[in-house]
């Protein structure tokens, strides 16, 4: 090739690579800004995941404390961020505390006419566990207490949960149908209340639900009472239409209906919804 061609190419060589610098920063300019776009766009969906960790306040009913405290820290560690408070109380004490505007996010109660009695206050409910009353003796069951009409015996000492707990309605309620009269010692505030009673000595026998005197182990002899003669407690959870964490507060309230909750649930001795 002569001379002239070869300082010909050189030159177009030279102007084709100049040309094409500008084009390859420009194509690594756009490049680099859609990266950029992309890494923004997924922003909002990491974001928007932070925003449903919360801090829950949920009011439940007392005979709920212990199975909700395992239940609780199952929902925590699946759902890194939430932290779950629980406040046990009587369900009537739960109401009042709604109605007075008390903050919290959920609410389960023991029995549906308390919740029913809340639908001003509450969302929609689900029933998320039964359960039923059995008769709580004194270590030893030392007045050979064996079925309901037993508890009618002046010498033996019968404590009760007041008539506006539900446990106590329930009590009512199953010895009114038996025509039994008992002349309780005294009437307690909640179920735990009453079983504490039994389980120090300062009553002979009251009624429980099944899942609490579960829990008190050989501090109280347990006879249970047949289906016929017993009734059944619903526990329904609803969220308080007044709480600031709507979103989280409805996931935990639907989270106690899935199989994993309903095991924990059913392990503590609570019967299915």
């Amino acid at each position: 090739m002569s001379p002239i061609l070869n300082r010909r190419s050189a030159v177009a060589a030279a102007l084709t690579a100049a040309l094409l610098v500008p084009a390859l920063s420009a194509c690594g300019s756009s490049d680099k800004k859609a990266a950029d776009t992309g890494a923004s766009a997924s922003a909002p969906s990491s974001a928007s995941a932070e925003t449903k960790a919360a801090n829950l306040t949920v009011l439940a009913a007392s005979s709920l404390t212990d199975v909700f405290k395992t239940a609780g820290a199952a929902y925590e560690k699946a759902h890194p961020g939430t932290k779950i408070t629980f406040s046990f109380a009587g369900s009537q004490e739960l109401a009042a505390q709604v109605k007075q505007g008390a903050p919290a996010d959920a609410l389960v109660t023991a029995d549906t006419k308390t919740m029913d009695g809340l639908k001003t206050e509450t969302n929609d409910a689900s029933i998320i566990a039964k359960n039923r009353l059995v008769i709580a003796t004194g270590k030893g069951n030392p007045f050979k207490v064996a079925e309901l009409k037993d508890l009618a015996d002046s010498k033996i000492k019968v404590v009760l949960a007041a008539p506006e707990v539900p446990v106590g309605r329930y009590s009512k309620q199953i010895l009114d149908a038996q025509k039994i009269e008992v002349k309780p010692v005294s009437q307690e505030p909640n179920v735990r209340a009453v079983l504490s009673k039994v389980e120090l000595g300062e009553a002979d026998a009251g009624l429980v639900y099944k899942t609490d005197s579960a829990k008190s182990g050989d501090k109280v002899v347990t006879v249970d009472i047949p289906d016929g003669q017993n009734a059944v407690a619903s526990y329904p959870a609803a969220t308080l239409k007044q709480s600031k964490n709507a979103e989280a507060a409805a996931a935990f309230v639907a989270w106690l209906s899935t199989p994993e909750a309903q095991k924990i649930l059913q392990d503590a001795g609570f019967q299915k919804a």
